[in-house]
């Protein structure tokens, strides 16, 4: 992913909070010796240093992660496209302008630690469950006994995180302020987040 510097995150809380909003992604296992990838969209929780989640057992992901247990789990959302009339002002003619997206990806690389014992699994869906719905009455996970056994757990470690958030940092403030309006009367799927993002940026200086 090519970040340029105006793109980078702010800070560790910047790209700490989207992935904690989002919480979906597409885990990247590539294996040993194999043409593709292994590529499983999944729910999961950033919990500290470490992303924990669960799938099926039968999911073609564990056998990648046998063969090499490092892994990138890839978050992206908060896409708004910008028409290329949004990026002028003043007396700037607007066919000269440059349309663009915006977006916020972020990529977690680590390595996994693959948890197949019952106990071990119970205790990254208490996790799951206390960051996902903490207000819901649910027996523990260690009740459900034998069901158990149909899922498998993991913990990734975090060895490097890139960030992007691509909301106009390249052009001046002016600029970005005139497309934080235009999304405000848009009000599509996506701009409102963009404009939280593009305004914060904007304040911090990015």
């Amino acid at each position: 992913m090519l970040i340029h510097p105006w793109d980078s995150a702010t800070d560790d809380d910047e790209w700490r909070a989207f992935v904690a909003t989002h919480g979906f992604g597409d885990l990247v296992a590539g294996g040993r010796d194999r043409d593709l990838p292994v590529v499983v969209p999944t729910q999961f929780v950033l919990s500290g240093d470490e992303v924990v989640l669960h799938l099926v057992r039968s999911n073609p992901i564990w056998s990648a992660i046998d063969e090499n247990p490092n892994v990138l789990l890839c978050v992206a959302g908060d896409w708004a496209y910008i028409p290329s009339s949004w990026k002028v002002i003043g007396d700037e003619d607007p066919s000269y302008g440059i349309p663009t997206t915006y977006y916020a990806a972020v990529q977690i690389a680590g390595r996994a630690t693959v948890l197949r014992e019952p106990a071990d699994v119970a205790a990254v869906l208490r996790v799951q469950l206390g960051a996902l719905q903490p207000d819901e009455a649910v027996v523990d996970p260690s009740e459900h006994g034998a069901r158990l056994q149909a899922i498998t757990a993991m913990r990734i470690g975090i060895t490097e995180v890139r960030a992007k958030f691509k909301y106009g940092g390249n052009v001046d403030r002016a600029h970005r302020e005139a497309v934080a309006e235009q999304l405000a009367e848009r009000a599509g799927p996506g701009d409102a987040a963009a404009i939280d993002h593009l305004t914060r940026r904007l304040d911090a200086g990015s």
